[in-house]
């Protein structure tokens, strides 16, 4: 399923802020923006498939929002001329820069023998994205509004999304999960309605093939939040003690497991449990968070020679009932800090 976030259609602006912004006052600029900063940052993920890439977009198209107030309709909302602008800012982003793709998406999975392979630096890479960005970090089964947020930056559909053309890319998030019509989103694209519906019945139809049939939000709403928690608690006090019976029952038996700079990817719970109960026992150490409306686990390493645990991968979770199907192990330690969690953890 297509998650859709669209909300009733705003008042128009504060005039006084307006005004002021226009004659050249940052504060009443940024208050202006404030109310549709996250949902504006969360659009241009889905976009780009990259925090940092959506951080850059975003900051592009503050500015140009803000050369471009004088021109602004003081009688309409603001927000379908900021999606319009953010979206084109994603566009122009987009046709510099490769798509982001997952080690999944690359290649067919590996025989655990040859190991997660050399990082990859040049490979452009599908990144997590931080709930407490969006504003949903506060339950995993939240009221309906902010369970059809979640819905929409599951890493499934974010992954989905890349793999269609920009402007289809665009046509599809602005029409399925942010509602505009398909006259408002041509406005935005300088098209046709006709071709807007055009190019939606085709972004549906790649997306849908790539989609799971029950999406994460399903899952953990069926779960509830109190047996989510146990089987998050289990999943890592299984991976902190290397218990092999208990890694096993976690995972469905076509589990997948990706670590991302790496290339190779393994399938099959024996491949996955092989590949990590190869790693060794080094002392582990986990704090829980949630990335993608997903549950996700921080691993920490403890570092030779010393008492402190340092920063190592940041996994986030799919599941399929209460056991999981997939796991994406995001190595980039530099995650930490983005997603709020400690630089080291003492012993």
């Amino acid at each position: 399923m297509i998650p859709n976030t669209a909300h009733g259609e705003p008042e128009p602006p504060d005039r006084r802020l307006l005004d002021a912004a226009r004659g050249g006052d940052g504060e009443a600029f940024r208050r202006l923006l404030e109310p549709y900063e996250r949902a504006l940052h969360a659009h241009c993920y889905r976009m780009l498939g990259s925090v940092h890439d959506a951080e850059d977009a975003l900051q592009d198209a503050r500015l140009r929002a803000w050369r471009g107030l004088a021109t602004f309709d003081a009688a309409r909302s603001l927000r379908p001329w900021l999606y319009r602008i953010a979206t084109n800012a994603c566009l122009d982003l987009i046709a510099k820069r490769p798509p982001r793709v997952t080690p999944i998406d690359r290649a067919p999975p590996s025989p655990i023998e040859q190991g997660p392979g050399r990082p990859l630096s040049e490979v452009a890479w599908l990144e997590p994205y931080p709930d407490e960005i969006a504003g949903i970090e506060d339950e995993y089964a939240p009221p309906h509004a902010r369970y059809e947020q979640r819905e929409s930056i599951e890493l499934a559909f974010v992954a989905a999304l890349q793999h269609l053309p920009a402007r289809q890319r665009a046509v599809l998030i602005l029409r399925e999960v942010l509602g505009f019509s398909a006259r408002e989103v041509a406005q935005s694209l300088g098209t046709t309605a006709a071709s807007v519906n055009s190019a939606l019945q085709r972004a549906r139809a790649t997306v849908g093939e790539r989609l799971p049939e029950r999406s994460q939000q399903a899952t953990l709403r069926g779960l509830g939040d109190a047996r989510l928690r146990s089987v998050v608690d289990e999943y890592v006090r299984a991976w902190e003690s290397r218990d092999v019976e208990a890694m096993r029952a976690m995972l469905v038996q076509d589990a997948r497991f990706a670590m991302p700079p790496h290339p190779h990817w393994f399938r099959g719970r024996d491949a996955v449990v092989g590949f990590l109960v190869g790693t060794g026992r080094v002392p582990l150490r986990a704090i829980t968070t949630s990335a993608n409306g997903q549950p996700a686990v921080a691993w920490y390493l403890r570092a030779p020679q010393t008492d402190a645990f340092s920063p190592a991968s940041l996994e986030v979770l799919t599941l399929a009932g209460d056991r999981v199907s997939e796991i994406t192990a995001f190595v980039w330690p530099e995650l930490f800090e983005r997603f709020g969690l400690p630089r080291s953890l003492p012993r």
